[in-house]
C-alpha cells in the first residue's frame, strides 16, 4: 500500500512526519525511489547532502529509517527499530502513537549535519 492509495492514519502520520522533516530542514529534497510492482509509486526519500531518511507505510505501522541512524545521538530514544544494526536505525510509529516532535526535528537536523560533515571530509 502506498500513501496515495488509501487515506487513513498511516497516510496522515506520514504526512505529519513529512511536514516535520521539511520544517526541521527546509532545504531537504523529497523524491520517490525504488519503484516496483508491489509499490509502484516508490518510497519517499528525504535528502540533503545525502539521504536523511526514508518513509514507508505498512499494515500496522509507519517506518522512518535513518540511513546513518547508528551514528546519530538519540537522547530521547526515538529509535525503536533496527537497534542491532551497525548503520541504520528506524522509528516505527503505530496507530495512536505520539511522537516527540521537537526531538524528531532535532534528529533530522543531526542527520543533515552528519551528511554535511561526511561531504566535507570527502573533498
Amino acid at each position: 500500500m502506498t500513501d496515495f492509495e488509501v487515506r487513513d492514519w498511516r497516510v496522515d502520520t506520514l504526512n505529519r512526519m513529512r511536514a516535520l522533516i521539511t520544517t526541521a530542514e527546509p532545504e531537504a529534497v523529497e523524491e520517490r525511489k525504488w519503484c516496483k510492482p508491489s509499490n509502484p509509486t516508490g518510497v519517499p526519500v528525504w535528502s540533503h547532502n545525502g539521504i536523511i531518511c526514508t518513509g514507508e507505510t505498512y499494515k500496522a505501522k509507519v517506518k522512518l529509517t535513518f540511513m546513518k541512524g547508528a551514528a546519530l545521538p538519540d537522547p530521547d530514544q526515538l529509535f525503536n527499530s533496527g537497534l542491532e544494526g551497525n548503520t541504520r536505525r528506524a522509528i516505527d510509529i503505530s496507530e495512536g502513537d505520539d511522537i516527540n516532535e521537537d526531538a524528531f526535528k532535532t534528529l533530522v537536523r543531526a542527520a543533515v549535519e552528519l551528511n554535511g560533515l561526511k561531504k566535507q571530509r570527502s573533498k
